[in-house]
């Protein structure tokens, strides 16, 4: 005997077209406490927490391959972004015994910290903490891009602009890139760190790094545009 639909909850909640990971597994979930037509798909199950839990399915999500690998952090995010509460323990696998692990779910963390600054705003102590001070550059990579996205304390902030005067000489380009451009953004706030942001730009600049070339580039273009 097939199951009655409910013709009305259809009619009113269509599935978005071209609808993201999130936005499918949000539909679905509250489609099966409206509807009994049809089961989650099965290749949405585990992610969903009317399956094997999401919050352990982040870890599995996130979980395996190498550090060049992002494993399947993009469906990590989607199952996020459709469950916010899942946040906390993204937060917590940051610091998970697993480098990798780690790795990524401070990259989510970053990633979500551009969109969701608000999600991200509880948890802002990892940005500061142990992980600040990591071995891998990816890991620093993520605290520098982040810092200028969250709210911070005058005793925060003193560690935060620490962070970023020491990172602008990390040995990784990329890190030291970012680093100029999060210390530039808090500079416009504070300008007594405006002397230390010109002396990096001026040594970005004879670098000889494409790469560092063209943030000190844009980095002069903005300070310079907010006068």
């Amino acid at each position: 005997m097939t199951a009655a639909i409910n013709a009305g909850w259809h009619k009113r909640h269509p599935m978005p077209k071209r609808p993201t990971m999130g936005e499918r597994i949000a539909w679905h979930v509250e489609h099966q406490k409206r509807c009994a037509c049809r089961p989650i798909p099965l290749a949405l199950q585990e992610q969903t927490p009317t399956g094997a839990t999401g919050k352990s399915s982040l870890r599995r999500l996130l979980s395996g391959g190498d550090r060049r690998s992002i494993a399947h952090s993009r469906r990590a995010r989607a199952l996020v972004e459709a469950y916010p509460s899942y946040v906390g323990e993204l937060a917590n696998l940051a610091e998970d015994g697993d480098r990798l692990v780690s790795m990524r779910a401070m990259d989510l963390l970053e990633k979500l910290a551009h969109a969701h600054a608000a999600w991200v705003q509880p948890h802002k102590r990892l940005f500061i903490g142990p992980l600040a001070d990591s071995d891998s550059w990816e890991i620093r990579l993520q605290v520098v891009r982040a810092l200028p996205l969250l709210s911070w304390t005058a005793r925060e902030r003193n560690r935060v602009v620490r962070i970023l005067c020491r990172d602008i000489e990390h040995p990784q380009k990329f890190v030291r890139a970012w680093a100029l451009d999060s210390l530039a953004t808090f500079a416009l706030e504070d300008r007594t760190l405006m002397p230390i942001v010109a002396r990096a730009i001026d040594h970005f600049e004879c670098s000889g790094s494409k790469a560092l070339q063209t943030r000190a580039r844009h980095v002069r273009e903005r300070i310079g545009n907010a006068g």
